[in-house]
C-alpha cells in the first residue's frame, strides 16, 4: 500500500499543470542557440568532429598488464617511441588498455609493425639478449626450444616442443589472463627443465599484447558514408511518416527537432573531444527515435485537442497540451534517464561513447519536444496571420471528414 501511495503521490505531482511554456520560448531559443553555436564552433574551429578508428583508419592494439597501468607513464612512453596521436582508452579490467594508433595500411605487415612499436615502447627496460616471453609468439618460443633441446628429445624433439610451446601460450593466455609474473607459474604445466631453459633466453615484461587489428581508410570513409546515410534516411522517413499521419507541418517541425539534437549532441562530443565510433552513431539513431516518440505523443494531444478546442487559439492549445501530456513525459524521461545514467557510470569505458549520447540525447530530446517542436507549429500559424493568410486549421483533412460523416450518421 506505501509502494502505491508513494507512486499516487509522483504522478499527483504533475496532476492538471498549467505551465505557459510559449511565452518562455525565448528563454528556450536563447538555449538552444548557445549550446547548437558552441558545438559548431567547436566542430570548425576547436577539436573538429573527433571522428573513431571506425571512421578514420588506424590500428588498435589491446594490451593486458600485470598491474594497475599508469596512464601517463603509457603516454610518456608513446611520445619517446615518437607515437604522437596515440590515444590511449580503459577497457574491460582496470589491468586493461586499449592503444589507438594512427597506422592505417590493411596487411600483415602493418599489423606486425603497430604491435612491434607499442612492445618497444613499453619495455623500457628488457635485458640484452633477452626475448619477452608474455609477447613471444608460440612458433619463436618452439624454435628457441629446439635449439637449446632441454628434454634431449632427439628424433621426436619437433613434436615435444610443439606441444611445450603451446601449453606455455596457453598458461600464459588461459590461466593468468595474457601475462606471466614469475617463470614459477608455468610449473606444472610444462616441464622443469624447458621453464628452466627459458629462464636462461626470455624475461618476462609486466605487460602482454593481446590483440591487434587495423581498420582501413577506404573501410573508414565508407561507414562514414553509411553512417550519415542512415542519419538522413531516418530524418527522411520521420517527415514522410508525420506528413502522412499528420500535416506535412508537423514532420518539418519533428525533422527540426530532431536535426537539433542531434546538433547539440555531437557538438558536446566535440566540446568533450570524445570520439564518435560507430556505437555512438547507435545511440544517435536511438536518441532520434526516442526524441520523435515524445514530439508524436504531443501532436497527437495537439491534434486532438484541435477538434474538442474549436475556439480556443492555438497557443492555448498546444500550451494545455504539452500540460496534459507533461506527467507522461517526465516520468518515462525520468526513468529512461537513470537507466542511461547507470550506465554511463557503471558500463565501462568501451560503452562510455554510447551511454554519453544517450544521456545528452534523452536530455535534449525531452526539451526540444516541449521548447521546439509544439511552438513551431505555433509560429508557423502565426507567420500565416502576418502575412494575411487564412489560419490553416492543423487536423488532417481525413479526420475532419470523418467527424462529418460521424455527425451526419448521428443526424
Amino acid at each position: 500500500m506505501l509502494e502505491i501511495s508513494n507512486w499516487g503521490l509522483i504522478v499527483e505531482l504533475f496532476r492538471e499543470p498549467n505551465i505557459d511554456f510559449l511565452s518562455k520560448k525565448w528563454y528556450f531559443l536563447a538555449f538552444s542557440l548557445i549550446f547548437s553555436v558552441a558545438g559548431v564552433l567547436s566542430m570548425l574551429f576547436w577539436h573538429g568532429i573527433p571522428l573513431g578508428v571506425d571512421f578514420r583508419g588506424g590500428t588498435l592494439v589491446y594490451v593486458k598488464f600485470s598491474h594497475p597501468p599508469d596512464d601517463n607513464a603509457i603516454r610518456a612512453a608513446m611520445d619517446r617511441a615518437n607515437l604522437k596521436n596515440a590515444k590511449i582508452q580503459r577497457y574491460g579490467t582496470n589491468n586493461e588498455v586499449l592503444i589507438d594508433l594512427d597506422i592505417r595500411e590493411t596487411s600483415e605487415q602493418a599489423l606486425d609493425q603497430g604491435k612491434s612499436k607499442i612492445i618497444n615502447a613499453l619495455e623500457t627496460s628488457a635485458p640484452a639478449g633477452k626475448q619477452d616471453l608474455n609477447n613471444s609468439s608460440s612458433l619463436s618460443i618452439q624454435n628457441y626450444l629446439l635449439d637449446k633441446d632441454p628434454l634431449r628429445a632427439g628424433t621426436d624433439a619437433n613434436q615435444r616442443y610443439t606441444a611445450a610451446a603451446q601449453a606455455v601460450v596457453n598458461c600464459r593466455a588461459k590461466t593468468k589472463g595474457g601475462v606471466l609474473s614469475s617463470f614459477d607459474e608455468m610449473k606444472g604445466a610444462v616441464d622443469p627443465s624447458v621453464v628452466t631453459a627459458l629462464q636462461d633466453g626470455y624475461f618476462l615484461s609486466d605487460f602482454g599484447v593481446r590483440n591487434v587489428e587495423i581498420v582501413g581508410p577506404q573501410v573508414g570513409s565508407q561507414l562514414q558514408t553509411q553512417a550519415k546515410l542512415a542519419v538522413l534516411y531516418s530524418l527522411a522517413g520521420m517527415l514522410v511518416y508525420l506528413a502522412f499521419r499528420f500535416e506535412w507541418i508537423y514532420g518539418v517541425a519533428a525533422v527540426v527537432t530532431v536535426f537539433h539534437d542531434t546538433l547539440i549532441t555531437v557538438g558536446a562530443f566535440s566540446l568533450t573531444n570524445k570520439e564518435i565510433s560507430l556505437t555512438v552513431i547507435a545511440a544517435i539513431l536511438t536518441l532520434i527515435g526516442y526524441s520523435n516518440n515524445d514530439t508524436i505523443v504531443i501532436f497527437d494531444r495537439i491534434r486532438e485537442n484541435l477538434k474538442l478546442m474549436r475556439r480556443e487559439s492555438l497557443a492555448e492549445i498546444v500550451n494545455k497540451s504539452i500540460n496534459q501530456t507533461l506527467s507522461r513525459t517526465i516520468l518515462t524521461a525520468g526513468l529512461t534517464f537513470l537507466t542511461v545514467l547507470a550506465l554511463y557510470l557503471f558500463g565501462g569505458e568501451v560503452l562510455h561513447g554510447f551511454s554519453f549520447a544517450l544521456v545528452i540525447g534523452i536530455l535534449i530530446g525531452t526539451y526540444s519536444s516541449i521548447a521546439i517542436a509544439a511552438p513551431i507549429l505555433v509560429a508557423y500559424q502565426d507567420w500565416r496571420i502576418a502575412k494575411g493568410k487564412r489560419p490553416q486549421v492543423l487536423v488532417s483533412g481525413k479526420d475532419v471528414r470523418r467527424d462529418k460523416v460521424k455527425v451526419k450518421a448521428k443526424a
